[in-house]
């Protein structure tokens, strides 16, 4: 996750960078509590449905991993779904995790969250809550395959800013749905929403299966001139409102270069120390998921690797064994190839999402073909041609072999 007013914020008021202590990262941990879910978004990396699926966590289960998630000292739990709000035991769960972790959140689709689940979550005291909006009406419920879902959600929105609870509007750019960016933003200030979180696509579920939907690049990066002139906007004392993205560590890259062209040389050095220290994509360092079946990967996206299951091996012992992935991904610089690996950026993206090369070529060190960034942005004279973003036909290969 690329906090942008965070570090659009040092341009304004600098603080000293901050170092990584040693021994092993405490991952964010993102838990899919359940692939139950009301909707059928066209890019859920979950496939979830409205069915139950066997052989998810007991409660038992869910409880035993909760505990040793507190006992690890995770900084932060995330809870998520398919629907975390249709697995029965959701606040249960939720409300021991209060107890064991600093920061807790709760990942839904806001359609539930009215009545008596709204005072629950309240209750809980939810460090924030992320409701997905993906589209204005009729667009919204198209891409989330289900007539009315933009009216429930909008009302989840106001049912948590009613109680006190801080909420954002998280928003996959496509180009189904990219006209719809300002339209939201406005959204978000109109309702007093307090976070903006803009997700790239990933090509995981049917997110694979949809990939030609992608942004272009062009799109991208008009998307991200709105949202870094709306950033400058509540650092420079305007309209308060605290802007992230996700999935594509280029945006990185893009404000840096965005800064350099405003700012003078000494601020842009102190912003990049800051982006360096970073380090970017945290897949498999700073970001770990544990799907509904109890299996650790590397972030959600990653479901064709598995660490290891805390039906068997407690979370705790995973993160910290000896796996020869995680190593890979924790190595910097990463073993990057093609743009990625000639990039002078890498420093600061990490290598951006490593899925996305992984699901076109079957090498997670390939280039990611999402980076919107020209060779000149990134260092870069000759770096051959680029990788092409085609939908998903047919069955893509088994990449277990091709890791290492």
């Amino acid at each position: 996750m690329f906090r942008l007013t965070e570090y659009m914020q040092q341009l304004v008021t600098p603080t000293p960078v901050r170092k990584r202590g040693s021994g092993p990262v405490k991952p964010v941990v993102i838990w899919n509590l359940t692939r139950r879910c009301n909707l059928k978004c066209r890019h859920c990396y979950t496939v979830s449905a409205d069915v139950e699926f066997p052989g998810e966590l007991s409660h038992d289960q869910a409880m035993t991993t909760l505990e040793d998630l507190g006992q690890f000292r995770v900084p932060a739990l995330i809870l998520s779904g398919g629907e975390p709000l249709d697995r029965k035991d959701l606040f249960e769960i939720a409300a021991r995790a209060r107890q064991l972790v600093r920061m807790l959140a709760l990942s839904t689709n806001g359609t539930k969250i009215h009545g008596e689940n709204a005072d629950r979550v309240a209750e809980i005291g939810f460090d924030y809550v992320g409701i997905s909006i993906d589209g204005i009406g009729a667009t919204n419920d198209w891409f989330r395959g289900v007539d009315g879902a933009f009216d429930d959600a909008l009302r989840g929105v106001r049912e948590c800013k009613k109680r006190g609870i801080k909420v954002g509007l998280r928003f996959t750019l496509t180009e189904g749905n990219h006209q719809h960016l300002p339209d939201l933003i406005k959204l978000c200030d109109d309702e007093g929403v307090d976070k903006f979180y803009l997700s790239h696509l990933v090509y995981a579920g049917r997110g694979d299966k949809n990939r030609g939907e992608d942004a272009e690049h062009l799109r991208t990066r008009r998307a991200l001139d709105l949202l870094l002139e709306r950033a400058w906007d509540a650092v420079s004392g305007g309209r308060p409102l605290d802007i992230v993205t996700g999935n594509n560590d280029a945006d990185a890259g893009y404000f840096l270069n965005w800064a350099a062209e405003r700012f003078e040389p000494a601020k842009v050095a102190h912003v990049r120390e800051h982006l360096v220290a970073w380090g970017g994509n945290s897949s498999g360092l700073g970001v770990a998921n544990i799907d509904n079946l109890g299996r650790v990967h590397p972030d959600t996206y990653w479901s064709d690797y598995t660490v290891g299951n805390v039906k068997q091996t407690p979370f705790s012992e995973l993160w910290t064994g000896d796996d020869r992935m995680l190593e890979l991904l924790r190595t910097r610089p990463r073993p990057l190839k093609g743009r990625c690996g000639a990039c002078q950026l890498r420093d600061v993206c990490g290598g951006n999402t490593r899925i996305r090369a992984l699901q076109l070529t079957g090498d997670p060190w390939a280039e990611d073909p999402a980076c919107y960034l020209g060779n000149a942005e990134i260092g870069v004279e000759d770096a051959g041609e680029r990788l092409q973003v085609t939908p998903f036909r047919g069955k893509r290969r088994d990449p277990a072999h091709q890791f290492f």
